[in-house]
């Protein structure tokens, strides 16, 4: 398949390029600093451009079978590229006449907060993601509200563990997990299955151990 990686030099995006080549893929990568790309290989190709630019936006998925979004800022930064750069992926991919997109959010967004447990409620979203939240809420509003085949995967706090291929994912609230943790290695595995399953089309599903 012929992906297009936004986000590729984030530690998330990494992972999905490193795994996605090791399963066959293409992988186009899409980078504002090219060099950050320290990975090599023959189907890996680098197009350096701002997820802000609409027209590099449309230059990277033309072509493309699948996109994947994995577009990440710091915690406490208010400038949107998130929501912004979601925005022009998703009119960019209409254009193009190209359907499947998974995309990075967070778990917390929107209808998952019912899903957090009262610690994450009452402090850490308040206090400490409540610009991430609020950038992933307007992110996957432009999401649904397509016509895109989309895949919302909602996330938990990142550990530094590596890959064990054992989490997860889909929860209720009569199944709320007890962690709200994913390893990065994890969380791309996790993703990149979803671009040949229907299991979650046009649904945002929570992973955590």
């Amino acid at each position: 398949m012929k992906l297009t990686i936004f986000g590729a030099t984030g530690k998330v995006g990494h992972h999905l390029t490193t795994q996605a080549l090791e399963q066959g893929h293409t992988v186009t990568a899409f980078a504002r600093n090219p060099d950050a790309i320290s990975l090599s290989h023959e189907n890996l190709h680098i197009i350096q451009g701002n997820v802000m630019n609409a027209d590099a936006v449309k230059q990277a998925v033309t072509g493309q079978d699948a996109i994947i979004c994995a577009l990440g800022m710091p915690l406490m930064n208010k400038a949107g590229l998130r929501a912004k750069g979601t925005k022009n992926i998703v009119h960019a991919m209409s254009d193009a006449g190209i359907k499947r997109l998974v995309c990075l959010s967070v778990f917390g967004a929107n209808d998952s907060r019912d899903l957090l447990t009262f610690k994450y409620k009452a402090l850490i979203v308040p206090l400490i993601l409540r610009h991430v939240i609020a950038d992933h809420e307007i992110q996957e509003n432009s999401v649904t509200n397509s016509t895109l085949d989309w895949t919302l995967v909602r996330p938990g706090n990142f550990t530094k563990g590596g890959y064990t291929g054992t989490y997860r994912h889909g929860f209720t609230t009569a199944d709320k997990p007890s962690k709200i943790k994913i390893s990065q290695p994890d969380l791309a595995d996790f993703m990149l299955k979803q671009l040949t399953s229907d299991t979650y089309l046009r649904k945002a599903p929570c992973i955590s151990y």
